[in-house]
């Protein structure tokens, strides 16, 4: 009998490209159903990266091989296509944001919960090579101890190269809820949860673009804050400064941890093989080695499957995901409030990954 754990995608938009060259090269798993609302744009999917079959929903959760349900679906549908696996007995990984309410998370990890399944969520680049290696160094003491953090998120948006991005504009989205769980829950690793927020948020424009594809030239509304300024106090008494933004013709993608003793770039927390970096106060850098990598989106179910037959927890667990939304929910709060709100909920930092781990191996 086969080791490999069943694996059934939801979702056969831009995104799942990236998961299915993951997923269908891991030895760890067998690939067996991709769906989707457009049955025929499933099927040429499947067919694409050798998928035995492609269809609806209904057909793949009918598969009884299937263990893993990748809901890569846009996020307003996140919580029902979750629920569906759920009760179906399926484990589930989930696209960011885990949901888009604090009660839609609550009901996916009760429902895991009394039905002794799994839930996990994106984002996975966290537990690529180059975070990795970042997170070793902050945990090993290589800056001392962390004091601050800055995380940068800026752009003009993604209107002028997705062919159909008003929903990166609505409910779940903007950059606070599109990008946001890149940052906030790569320093939830380095610094623990987080206790409370402060906040502005701003919108520059009530209506936008389409500016390539089909729809080009054509206006769509903005309905959520396109600029987010936020000020994070974990629990540890570290603090963040970050930016989410929109807005900006200037394009920067960084995040940094400064401790007692140094300082470390981790760059850009949305990518698998960024290049840590120590700065010294006498001006001294410690570069570390380039990250030659195979690792993509993806990854997190491969680790989740591993940790599933192992009986162990997984590193990218729906209760950081969840802490991680009720971090950008309170972010939302707090610039509504205009002043500082606490963040109700918790989660424990899981460890680095062993070093050497590969998924493909």
């Amino acid at each position: 009998m086969s080791d490999r754990v069943g694996v059934g995608v939801v979702g056969a938009g831009v995104i799942s490209t990236q998961y299915l060259r993951t997923l269908t090269r891991s030895p760890d798993l067998d690939v067996r159903f991709v769906a989707d609302l457009d049955v025929e744009r499933a099927r040429a999917r499947a067919t694409e990266f050798d998928v035995p079959r492609g269809g609806s929903v209904e057909e793949l959760l009918a598969d009884d091989d299937v263990r893993i349900v990748v809901n890569l679906t846009v996020p307003t549908a996140h919580v029902d296509v979750a629920m569906s696996a759920l009760a179906a007995g399926r484990h589930v990984w989930n696209e960011k944001p885990l949901a888009l309410d604090r009660a839609g998370g609550h009901a996916l990890l009760d429902a895991a919960r009394s039905a002794g399944l799994r839930v996990a969520a994106a984002p996975d680049t966290v537990l690529g090579p180059g975070f990795q290696r970042a997170l070793r160094l902050v945990r090993s003491g290589a800056i001392g101890t962390p004091v601050s953090a800055l995380a940068q998120l800026q752009n003009p948006g993604p209107e002028s190269w997705h062919p159909d991005p008003a929903f990166l504009y609505g409910d779940g989205a903007g950059p606070l809820f599109d990008l946001g769980p890149y940052y906030l829950t790569a320093l939830v690793h380095l610094l623990g949860p987080v206790a409370r927020v402060q906040a502005v948020a701003t919108r520059a424009r009530e209506e936008r673009v389409i500016g390539s594809g089909p729809r080009a030239g054509q206006r769509f509304p903005v309905t959520v804050a396109t600029q987010v300024s936020a000020l994070y106090t974990f629990t540890g008494g570290t603090t963040a400064q970050a930016l989410f933004s929109f807005d900006s013709p200037l394009r920067r993608r960084h995040l940094e941890i400064s401790g007692t003793g140094a300082s470390v770039v981790v760059g850009d927390p949305n990518v698998f093989d960024a290049i840590p970096e120590v700065h010294h106060a006498d001006g001294s850098v410690l570069r570390t080695p380039p990250i030659r990598t195979r690792v993509g989106r993806g990854v997190g179910v491969v680790e989740l499957a591993r940790a599933i037959r192992a009986g162990e927890p997984e590193r990218a667990s729906g209760e950081l995901a969840h802490h991680v939304l009720d971090v950008m929910i309170t972010t939302i709060e707090a610039a509504a409030a205009g002043g500082s709100v606490d963040v109700a909920s918790t989660a424990t930092a899981p460890p680095p990954l062993p070093d050497g781990w590969d998924p493909f191996t």
